[in-house]
């Protein structure tokens, strides 16, 4: 087995764009990941393309990697396109990974993108359903919101937890992306607002719920013995894990945790030799603000029912002892479903090498990312680090 390092990273805004197409969405996240190389890139040096993408619209459902590819003079690099809802990004970097450790290629490109501002509500609406359980979930009428607010209400009445905390989450990661100038929601929002927005699935208001987006993001990843041609400062992969359940959430046994998130997060600890406590800043998965509540607990950033401490305690905040989503998280920066996994590591790997910004945390040696499919039917997660030991 080979150890990855990941040698360049880039990503396009993300946001609202109606006059542009997914190759130019892919192109800027793509001259930015190969501007990010500090020896230089060049196409004949990548192996293959790895993108994670749900397809929304229906655009380019057959072979879009091969579109994307070509588009940016990779036409003749095989490319092979992976999809797992939300998490298509993680999962495509999570079988990179796999193919350089597996000695199959040296260097491969690993991309997602999504297109999702050009739909109408109904129509965004119902590729986010099909995520979901078709028979159970989608066709009678339950929608994204409406399963993470099921979530919401069993934790918060389960813990005694007050709704303010779901706001507390949304005014944090609003304040960080006010940083990210790659961001979607680039506003920063007073608890109040967070509080009163209109409800969309009670508890869940629209300040709970992370916009639909267009973006694209690329890295681009090494075997160690090869890594040397692109930096002498890459990122190294240290540990991932995936997990899964039930994708319908009536069959789930817990509707207060994420098994796929705890069982993933165990594998990349176990890998890594590292535990929660050795993480210095993370990016999680809070398409929905209950779903970083849920993920400081499943990741082991705390016990179970006390997620809002983290909150109260500034330990989450750019500035705390371990910060979470310092992009903005879904919730700010955006989420185009394909591309959000691998945004996550651009994050992580400009947070590590210290070329984040205003947003720079002052701890980074370690960071953490956590990509969920759906409401919690697939999750990947990763755990990365400036140095080899």
């Amino acid at each position: 087995m080979r150890r990855v390092a990941i040698v360049g990273a880039g990503q396009s805004r993300f946001g609202d764009f109606p006059g542009m197409s997914i190759k130019e969405l892919f192109a800027e996240a793509y001259a930015e990941c190969a501007a990010s190389v500090d020896r230089g890139l060049s196409p004949k040096a990548i192996d293959a393309v790895f993108l994670g993408t749900l397809g929304t619209g229906g655009f380019q459902l057959g072979q879009p990697a091969a579109l994307l590819a070509s588009h940016v003079g990779l036409a003749e690099v095989p490319s092979v396109r992976l999809e797992n809802a939300c998490a298509s990004g993680g999962f495509a970097l999570l079988s990179a990974v796999y193919a350089v450790c597996a000695g199959v290629y040296r260097t491969v490109l690993v991309a997602g993108v999504e297109k999702m501002r050009d739909l109408s509500a109904d129509h965004v609406r119902y590729w986010l359903g099909v995520s979901g359980d078709t028979e159970y979930e989608r066709l009678a009428g339950l929608t994204f919101a409406g399963i993470y607010a099921m979530m919401a209400r069993h934790y918060l009445s389960r813990y005694d937890v007050p709704r303010i905390y779901l706001s507390k989450v949304a005014e944090k990661n609003h304040a960080h992306g006010v940083l990210n100038k790659k961001a979607h929601l680039r506003r920063q929002i007073s608890l109040e607002e967070a509080q009163n927005a209109p409800m969309v699935a009670d508890p869940l208001n629209l300040f709970d719920c992370s916009p639909t987006s267009d973006g694209a993001a690329c890295v681009l990843i090494s075997s160690e013995d090869y890594a040397a041609r692109f930096t002498d400062r890459p990122v190294w992969v240290l540990g991932y894990g995936a997990g899964g359940d039930h994708l319908a959430l009536h069959d789930r046994r817990d509707w207060k945790s994420l098994v796929a998130t705890r069982d993933a997060s165990k594998r990349a600890y176990e890998m890594a030799g590292l535990g929660p406590t050795d993480i210095d800043l993370a990016e999680v998965h809070d398409c929905f603000t209950i779903a970083e509540l849920l993920a400081y607990e499943d990741l082991g950033f705390c016990n179970r029912g006390e997620a809002p401490s983290l909150l109260d305690k500034g330990i989450t905040r750019l500035g705390g002892s371990l910060p979470v989503n310092l992009s903005g998280g879904l919730k700010s920066k955006g989420h185009p479903l394909g591309a959000t996994g691998v945004a996550q590591v651009v994050e992580m790997f400009l947070q590590l090498r210290g070329q984040a910004g205003d947003r720079q945390a002052s701890k980074h040696r370690t960071g953490l990312t956590h990509n969920v499919g759906g409401s919690g039917g697939t999750a990947v997660v990763f755990i990365l680090g400036r140095d080899l030991d």
